[in-house]
């Protein structure tokens, strides 16, 4: 589940705390009342009415409640050989349960799902219990992990999730064993993330994710990736305001850093979120590694240094992809990586925006940037004003013929008046955007 950014080392990432404007935690128990906005969005399922009190958000005809012996039974007794992951949250298990029934079920009968299990920790812990089950349990979505149900007995607060057969984006990214992810499966996981993100940001009633991060993006196992974990969800600003004040959570080297100096949230803080996870996707760097020094310990600050030139790109790209990704494509996914984490939010694009960019970049086809056709062609820098620089756009292919080897390989910066995927607030000052 989120976390707190404090000073606590937690399995998920490093997490730091600060506290704003919103009331302080508590070990009672918590209010029945829980306010939470209708959230829908044209064409999908669930609404939220407002206000709802708790036995209402767990009456949702989309969950069901479970005992807690059928899950201890599912789980094997929570026997750390079935230990998926531990987070903030708490442990998760993996367990099988009768599909009619949702009964506990033998070890490889039945199906297979994940059971979070909720450290015990007062009142917060279980505000975050009740915010998954509330919008996981009413939004519905390709790209956002489904709800099964839910335990709440006694001290015991569990939650039961559709299985994830290839775990975290994290463990694919940065774990040593793990088999190299290819571009192709890179820019589907970016894609499918962004979807997810622009269904909450688009609905009737906005959602803020607020913990977008590589742990919290898991593959089934068809290499589709689903948003988990809304511990954090937070409903967008309404009316005349402009943000949410609240108390900043989220991690370290992900939030936005706005939000966290003043804890004002809105969407543009899981922009930058998405920045970031896009500059992981591309580098196979940590969003903070603090086994480097210096400036390359932080990703964002270190990737900047790569976009001034736009042969230096290949430094930028992760050494496992073996130069196999299209130039073009990758210049494209890094500028945009950077336009969502700008300093300034109001010029990071939304996340519609950033959807559509993204969708266009699987029609480029993949070239070995380590070829020697490659080093041959490689054009020589060009200085241009931040007003001069263009993007090549995936959309509208060149009118004039070109060969196989040609397809991919930029040609030297020439003024032009092509339309460009970036909008020009989008991209990000000092950055070399390569002509075709």
């Amino acid at each position: 589940m989120g976390n707190c950014l404090d000073s606590r080392q937690q399995a998920d990432g490093f997490i730091i705390a600060k506290a704003h404007s919103e009331a302080p935690k508590r070990p009672d128990k918590p209010p029945p009342i829980l306010t939470i906005p209708p959230c829908s969005e044209k064409g999908r399922t669930g609404k939220m009415p407002s206000p709802r009190s708790e036995d209402e958000i767990l009456a949702s005809p989309h969950l069901k409640p479970l005992l807690f012996s059928e899950l201890k039974n599912a789980t094997r007794n929570f026997r750390p050989d079935s230990l998926l992951g531990e987070g903030g949250f708490g442990c998760v298990y993996k367990g099988w349960l009768d599909e009619q029934t949702l009964c506990a079920a033998k070890p490889g009968c039945g199906i297979v799902v994940a059971v979070k299990k909720l450290k015990p920790q007062g009142y917060q812990g279980h505000k975050e219990w009740l915010s998954e089950v509330t919008h996981l349990g009413q939004l519905h979505h390709p790209n956002l992990v489904k709800l099964i149900g839910y335990c709440l007995e006694d001290d015991n607060r569990l939650l039961v999730y559709e299985f994830m057969a290839r775990g975290s984006l994290e463990n694919h990214l940065f774990k040593r064993s793990a088999q190299p992810l290819p571009w192709e499966t890179r820019v589907k996981v970016a894609i499918d993330a962004a979807r997810g993100l622009s269904f909450l940001h688009s609905s009737e009633s906005q959602v803020i994710y607020r913990d977008f991060k590589a742990s919290n993006i898991l593959l089934d196992s068809e290499f589709n990736a689903k948003l988990s974990d809304f511990g954090l969800a937070k409903a967008g600003p309404t009316g005349d305001q402009t943000h949410v004040s609240t108390q900043v959570m989220g991690t370290h080297g992900y939030a936005a850093p706005e939000y966290v100096a003043s804890g004002r949230l809105t969407a543009k803080c899981d922009v930058y979120s998405f920045g970031v996870v896009l500059l992981e996707l591309l580098s196979g760097r940590r969003a903070v590694d603090k086994e480097k020094v210096g400036l390359e310990q932080k990703l964002v600050d270190w990737a900047k240094s790569f976009l001034d030139d736009k042969r230096k790109i290949f430094r930028l790209m992760d050494t496992k992809l073996g130069g196999q990704y299209p130039r073009k494509g990758a210049l494209i996914l890094a500028t945009l990586g950077m336009s969502c984490v700008n300093l300034d939010s109001r010029a990071r694009p939304p996340m519609d925006e950033v959807l559509k960019i993204l969708e266009k970049i699987p029609s480029l086809k993949c070239v070995s940037v380590g070829s020697p056709l490659d080093k041959q062609t490689l054009p020589s820098p060009v200085s241009k004003s931040p007003r001069q620089l263009d993007l090549p756009s995936p959309i509208t292919p060149s009118p004039v013929s070109k060969s196989p080897r040609q397809l991919d390989l930029p040609s030297p910066i020439t003024p032009t008046s092509r339309e460009s995927p970036l909008p020009s607030h989008m991209i990000p000052t000092g950055t070399m955007i390569i002509g075709r």
